[in-house]
């Protein structure tokens, strides 16, 4: 029997010691994905979408519709545990790609990638609008997603949401939900990581108490009374269980507004289908699994380090640590339904995203800051006003000390309010 060195499928690499020849596995060639499926109408052979409104494959041609086969799974959908044999069997060949050939969109204005449909006659980037994008066969050199949430809500709506949201703020223009360009709502599968874990710590920290003592003043002849804080040591042990906590496979997008939709209901996941994506854009993940689950640690150390405060008697707390461990740790790669556009108000451009599934809907708005400053200083007026009659009836005698008081109290009233206004509407046009 001859043996051959190296085996079938090894390739050489560069040595660190000189003579000493080194291999390793080659990489997997494109032929070695699974088969890619290619979505035309088995009637006119025109290319077929997937229709939110259907459920299923359509062709806009001659009307052929094909249902998805995927059941709905809900959380009972595949989990994988922190282990070396599900690590490498999620790197194999056949768990790789998107199970259909597609084309990589490029923006060249803001960088987003994303995957669209063989054929589509898309040419502008969703994320900002930009016409500069280039397109290539994209790669298939990723985990293939095991489950996804379809579309719920179907593209003639956004238009009705985005109006009502535009709108439902005083410190917009007033033109602004008359704009016509966010119409143009493109259907987006981002990827996220599903995290599952049980978390128990043990805890000590000096817990304050407040306490009120009373002395005898013997020469006032009178009781006097005082506070002051006792501080004990308190330690305990907490448990959480922490299921589905999601967290974004993408670092190129705004988290802060993909988290104001993220009340994805994930009792409505599905087993991943190419089909679903036909017609559609998707975005591959750019944070990997363990970027990822760091992520999903520190927020489940700190959702653990809330339950262990809670167990204090009392709010006041120093000196607080504990001791954490993880158990039961699983995982998911999954794809969830996005809608994104993209609109230029004044030569600026905002983004608005809207939850596929519930329809949830943020995004960046304009502000109108002379409606704004109007609210601010109208605001202010009254408590300034008063407190300036006030001070004249002090110099002329009255009762001008209270009507100051009361002036002053209600400047400072207002000036509250006027600062949460400003806060607010910073907040509107920033991401």
């Amino acid at each position: 029997m001859t043996n051959t060195f190296p085996p079938p499928g090894y390739i050489p690499i560069e040595s660190a010691v000189a003579g000493i020849e080194v291999y390793k596995p080659a990489p997997a060639e494109a032929g070695q994905h699974q088969a890619v499926v290619d979505f035309t109408c088995p009637q006119c052979g025109a290319t077929t979408a997937y229709s939110v409104a259907d459920g299923g494959l359509k062709c806009s041609h001659c009307g052929y519709y094909e249902a998805a086969k995927a059941a709905v799974v809900g959380k009972a959908a595949q989990q994988f545990e922190f282990t070396v044999e599900t690590m490498e069997k999620a790197a194999e060949a056949e768990d790789r790609g998107w199970g259909e050939a597609r084309q990589e969109m490029e923006c060249q204005n803001c960088g987003a990638r994303t995957a669209i449909s063989v054929g589509a006659l898309t040419q502008s980037c969703p994320f900002c609008g930009s016409n500069k994008v280039i397109q290539r066969e994209a790669p298939q050199d990723v985990l293939r997603p095991r489950h996804l949430i379809p579309f719920r809500v179907d593209a003639s709506a956004c238009q009705n949401l985005a109006s009502q949201w535009l709108g439902s703020s005083w410190m917009t223009p007033s033109a602004l939900r008359r704009l016509a360009s966010i119409k143009a709502f493109v259907p987006v599968y981002l990827p996220y990581w599903t995290f599952h874990a049980v978390t128990q710590a043990d805890w000590k920290a000096e817990v304050g108490h407040t306490v009120t003592e009373r002395h005898y003043n013997i020469s006032k002849k009178e009781w006097t009374t005082r506070t002051k804080t006792v501080w004990r040591w308190e330690s305990g042990r907490a448990q959480v269980r922490i299921d589905d906590l999601l967290v974004e496979g993408t670092a190129k997008l705004s988290a802060l507004l993909l988290g104001k939709i993220a009340n994805f209901d994930l009792r409505g996941l599905s087993p991943y289908e190419p089909k679903f994506l036909a017609g559609m854009h998707a975005r591959a993940y750019d944070v990997p699994l363990e970027a990822a689950w760091e992520t999903g640690r520190e927020q489940m150390r700190e959702r653990t380090r809330r339950a262990c405060r809670d167990q204090a008697s009392t709010s006041q707390i120093r000196n607080f640590s504990m001791n954490l461990d993880f158990s039961d740790e699983t995982w998911r790669y999954i794809l969830l339904p996005v809608y994104v556009a993209a609109y230029t108000y004044e030569n600026k451009l905002f983004q608005v995203f809207l939850n596929g599934q519930t329809g949830a809907i943020a995004g960046q708005r304009p502000v109108d800051w002379a409606k704004v400053w109007l609210a601010i200083a109208a605001l202010g007026s009254p408590g300034l006003l008063v407190g300036l009659i006030g001070l004249l009836t002090v110099v002329f005698g009255g009762m001008g000390v209270v009507i100051a008081g009361l002036g002053f109290i209600l400047l400072a009233v207002g000036i509250g309010f006027a600062i949460w206004i400003y806060v607010q509407a910073s907040r509107m046009d920033d991401a």
